[in-house]
């Protein structure tokens, strides 16, 4: 449960697993931004494939991510979200700020 990080030089990718609420956010927003900061890539991938709850802190964790790699012109992918969790980053309002492949489960935008 959690988050392990995959880098490589052009990319840092997070696969996030478990739940993502107020009591498991900051851990992984912490791992994720040592891993971003130490290799500032071009690209950072938070991967939702095995999440299984998610609540309004991974809409924060999502934004604060964001905001990281304009410090350094980096692009932000979200990848793998289930329906659910597509139609709550919609509902949110920020699908804009991250490229992201067709959600799973057959959701649209």
């Amino acid at each position: 449960m959690g988050v392990e990080i995959i880098s490589n030089p052009l990319s840092v990718s997070a696969l996030l697993s478990g739940e993502i609420d107020h009591h498991t956010a900051a851990a992984m927003r912490a791992d994720i931004d040592a891993a971003a900061a130490a290799q500032q890539p071009k690209i950072l991938r938070l991967d939702f494939a095995d999440v299984t709850f998610m609540d309004s802190s991974a809409v924060g964790l999502v934004m604060g991510r964001y905001r990281l790699l304009q410090g350094w012109q980096g692009k932000l992918e979200v990848t793998n979200l289930s329906e659910r969790n597509y139609k709550m980053m919609r509902l949110a309002g920020i699908c804009l700020l991250y490229t992201s492949p067709s959600p799973r489960d057959g959701a649209t935008s």
